[in-house]
């Protein structure tokens, strides 16, 4: 029986890809560089914010990443004031999250967005008093798919691998799930299409959040 649903929180719980493209272009403009599209980033975003600007940086002309350090420290700047820009969460999502502590189960959070920020979007998007742990990419911990995190998760709920799901929106999810011996569930309205998470080997895929609660 499970009793922990772990989420990933962008493309899963929250659509944040605005304040995420908002952020990497305002960025760049301090940069003095060109900006990208939305759909660029959408495909950018999931393994932390380093590697965020490396690949938008390569995708503007900066292949050898000359700029990274100066990138790193305008984007940690600009995205500390807007991350909540324009966020909200998906469809459906605050109804399953009301039905899951309903059923008695605990909900955490376990991202690659920087900690912080992590904090700040749950907090005013989400309510941060429903979670029992929120936790985004900082020192300590190896960001997805390394498998820390879910272990830190486990144990500070005192839960077996049996008895947790991971819920996620791209390949990183899947692979995370995978390497901690979770159960996975791939969402298809996130950042990734359907096909992306199958080939991913995703143990299932929901279309809607309530389909989720099928599982618990």
């Amino acid at each position: 029986m499970y009793k922990v649903c772990i989420f990933d929180l962008d493309g899963t719980l929250t659509n944040t890809l605005e304040s995420i493209t908002y952020s990497v272009n305002k960025t760049l403009d301090k940069l003095g560089l060109t900006n990208i599209t939305m759909e660029q980033c959408r495909q950018f975003v999931g393994d932390g914010a380093r590697v965020l600007m490396e690949r938008t940086l390569q995708a503007v002309g900066d292949t050898k990443l000359e700029r990274i350090e100066s990138a790193m420290e305008v984007y940690g700047s600009v995205f500390g004031k807007n991350c909540t820009y324009h966020v909200m969460a998906y469809e459906g999502i605050m109804d399953m999250l009301e039905e899951l502590e309903e059923r008695g189960i605990k909900l955490a959070i376990l991202s690659n967005k920087p900690h912080q920020q992590s904090i700040d979007v749950v907090a005013r998007i989400l309510g941060k008093h429903r979670f029992s742990c929120v936790n985004g990419q900082r020192e300590g911990i190896e960001k997805k798919p390394d498998p820390a995190g879910v272990f830190q998760i486990m144990k500070c709920l005192q839960v077996t691998k049996e008895e947790c799901l991971y819920i996620g929106d791209s390949e990183v999810d899947v692979e995370t799930a995978r390497r901690a011996g979770v159960t996975s569930i791939g969402v298809s309205w996130g950042f990734r299409s359907k096909e992306v998470l199958q080939n991913a080997g995703a143990d299932y895929i929901i279309d809607r959040p309530c389909e989720l609660l099928k599982f618990v």
